[in-house]
């Protein structure tokens, strides 16, 4: 039930988010809203003000703006309340505005989280890896390291900065074990390691592993500001590198993706752990979703800025013919790949294991 209503929550805040960007740059332009909703299929319950109705639909996995003369099939009046009538750069304003917001949000969301008390693992050591050069050493599982090179340290993110980048030089490590400071010599070892973007790179590595132990460590306001941008910086990189790694080949796509189903046990996880990882989750999918929504592909918000980009340097729209067969071949391409996601999201959670265990039952 956690589960269910926190993957509820959050894709509805980051829909809704979506939709209303789209909704008021259309308002603040003066194009007509014919409807926002929540969902798709058939509505649930709604309610009507001004020209627009507002409602949540039956199927909680996205939303829609739909916006006064979208098409040329409704009969164009040619008012400056349609959106056909608009011009290239105040439609083109009017899509950007979907994935701006849910980009702006998870800038927010991380801000505030940084603010508030991001989570951080401490230097204590979990772990000692046997046959690494931290057992030789003298390293044991329950010390906190204190400094290294003389450098202090206070979180692990602190500690495998250092030792990555060590070059396989000699290090003293300083910890701390009952309550007494030893000093620990300790020369890192170089091991092959594979990316996340697919490749493979060479690393100074001791073999410990964090213990586990967080902090919620709070910043002032301009640090977590600056912080949520480099972290979406961050983010918005790591995403890049990723998508273009999976076109590419170098990255599986069963690694690189997850759907509906993935998001659902991840959100159910990260509200077992508490708010603020529900929170930084929310961020990470806020910033997902704005990107992938500007992906040049038909039905997707970037597909659209591409016809209207087109439309600007031809000074002519794409035929509607064009349109539509681009489009239906997106739409096609798309689900191929949800129906994709789903599978591998099936056999990555044991789906099918567990439906047939019930069956049995």
């Amino acid at each position: 039930m956690l589960s269910l209503i926190s993957f509820i929550v959050v894709l509805s805040i980051l829909v809704v988010a979506h939709e209303f960007g789209h909704f008021i740059v259309a308002k603040k332009m003066g194009v007509r809203v014919e409807k926002f909703s929540i969902g798709f299929g058939p509505e649930i319950f709604g309610i009507t003000r001004q020209e627009t109705r507002y409602s949540v639909s039956i199927v909680p996995l996205g939303g829609y703006v739909k916006l006064s003369g979208e098409t040329g099939a409704e009969g164009l009046k040619g008012e400056k309340w349609e959106y056909l009538s608009r011009t290239v750069g105040e439609r083109m304003r009017i899509i950007f505005a979907g994935p701006l917001l849910n980009y702006i949000l998870a800038f927010v969301i991380f801000s505030f989280v940084f603010m508030t008390g991001s989570p951080t693992l401490t230097s204590v050591i979990g772990k000692v890896m046997p046959g690494y050069p931290a057992e030789s050493s003298g390293l044991k599982a329950g010390d906190k390291i204190l400094n290294i090179n003389g450098k202090g340290v206070i979180y692990w993110d602190d500690v495998t900065k250092i030792v990555h980048t060590s070059k396989n030089q000699e290090m003293k490590l300083v910890v701390e074990r009952g309550g007494q400071k030893v000093s620990v010599i300790v020369m890192p070892k170089s091991q092959e390691m594979d990316t996340i973007f697919g490749s493979r790179k060479n690393i100074s590595i001791i073999g410990i592993v964090p213990s586990g132990d967080v902090v919620f460590v709070k910043y002032g306001f301009f640090k977590s500001i600056y912080m949520g941008a480099e972290r979406l910086w961050t983010l918005t990189y790591i995403t890049c590198r990723a998508l273009w790694a999976s076109v590419t080949g170098s990255i599986p796509i069963k690694e690189s993706i997850t759907g509906p189903i993935g998001i659902f046990y991840i959100t159910g996880q990260a509200a077992k752990l508490g708010l603020v990882y529900l929170l930084q989750l929310m961020g990470v999918l806020s910033a997902s979703l704005a990107i992938f929504n500007l992906l040049p592909v038909p039905v997707l918000d970037g597909g659209h800025i591409l016809f209207l980009a087109i439309e600007k340097i031809r000074r002519k729209p794409v035929s509607i013919k064009m349109q539509e067969n681009i489009t239906q071949v997106g739409m096609s391409l798309l689900i191929v790949l949800m129906l994709f996601v789903f599978y591998n999201d099936f056999m990555r959670f044991g789906i099918f294991e567990k439906i047939a265990h019930l069956w049995k039952r």
